[in-house]
């Protein structure tokens, strides 16, 4: 038999209604054999019975996205994987022979490279174009936290296993932990195409709720503060029990950790979320860019050269990350929770700006 030119590994915990299309879009692909894996965390809804109607290998494995696809990128026989989301769809039927390419023509020189999709979201609503659009132009670039699980990580085999493959030490957050290792480690590049992901997550919980508590994710797992992700109540709820996403429970333990960790202990979180905090402050210039890109003419980035150029090594200073971090907290723990009391006691009112 021929040996798969690339092993396409996703990890599944009740996907039954999401699968069918990614294994009908993976079944179309042209210029590439495939070996697919689905690696499931216990579904009770027929997850792997439907991997098995489709001819793909369904694996059991104990429940954890890193943990599941670290198992199957141990059976995968490929020397390149793929990992995906099962609410990912493919299109056009090319779309992995040009990844693949993309990714073959990279590596020339050069062993370390991974490869990501931009994506597209796929909304049953029309609500937050700006906001989505803006995501959608982030994750096509290759900076500091715009790289994630549902764009896609293409990479060779023995490239994985030297970054360790993925964390297991969190349900959640595996992706942004490998992504940050090959960035620092080797280099990543922009695949061709598209990816479509669902924006089921940001529907069902409200978006601007969701993202900002993967902005109090991100910024604690980055300095290295678990203590919120072992007492936070659902800060990753599975996809079937997600809802509106009550954000209240999330500011009281930070501002509770706050209380716990002192006067100088506070100043040193501060400056290590200040530090987090400085190489991600283009992503506020670049959403003004996406903003101004329906005018005519504007297809450049003027305000994200202006903070490369100019503001960025304007602020490379120890004061500026400790402020930087100390109003972080500020907006977190007092305008933000400030602000969804309002909304708790005029819900009509203002509800729909979440």
């Amino acid at each position: 038999m021929t040996p798969p030119s690339l092993s396409i590994i996703i990890p599944t915990l009740n996907e039954a209604e999401h699968l069918p299309a990614l294994l009908a879009d993976l079944r179309r692909q042209q210029g590439v054999t495939l070996e697919i894996i689905v690696a499931d965390g216990g579904s009770r809804d027929g997850t792997l019975a439907i991997a098995e109607s489709f001819g793909v290998h369904g694996l059991s494995t104990r429940q954890g996205r890193g943990a599941q696809m670290n198992a199957a990128a141990q059976r995968a026989t490929s020397d390149t994987l793929l990992f995906l989301h099962a609410d990912s769809r493919l299109d056009p039927p090319d779309l992995l022979h040009r990844a693949l390419q993309a990714l073959t023509s990279a590596r020339q020189g050069e062993e370390k490279i991974a490869g990501h999709f931009s994506l597209r979201f796929l909304r049953t609503t029309s609500r937050n174009n700006l906001a989505y659009r803006y995501l959608e132009a982030k994750s096509a670039l290759n900076r500091v936290n715009t790289t994630n699980g549902d764009q896609g990580f293409l990479l060779r085999r023995d490239f994985f296993h030297q970054l360790g493959g993925f964390a297991e030490d969190l349900p959640f957050l595996e992706d942004q932990g490998l992504a940050e290792k090959i960035r620092a480690q080797g280099r990543w590049i922009t695949l061709p195409g598209e990816l479509k992901t669902s924006a089921r997550r940001f529907e069902s919980e409200g978006f601007h709720r969701r993202y900002i508590l993967m902005s109090m994710m991100m910024g604690l797992y980055s300095i290295g503060e678990k203590d919120f992700f072992l007492r936070a109540p659902g800060v990753y709820k599975l996809q079937e029990e997600t809802g509106k996403l009550c954000l209240s429970p999330f500011f009281r333990l930070s501002r509770t950790l706050l209380s716990e960790w002192g006067g100088s202990e506070s100043m040193r979180i501060f400056y290590r979320l200040g530090r987090y905090i400085r190489p991600n402050s283009w992503q506020l210039f670049f959403f003004i860019d996406v903003c101004l890109r329906p005018l005519p003419g504007r297809v450049n980035t003027p305000f994200l050269n202006f903070h490369d150029r100019i503001f960025a090594p304007l602020t490379n200073f120890r004061a500026f990350n400790v402020l930087a971090g100390l109003l972080c907290f500020v907006w977190f723990i007092g305008i933000l929770p400030a602000f969804f009391w309002l909304i708790e006691q005029f819900p009509r009112r203002l509800d729909h700006a979440t």
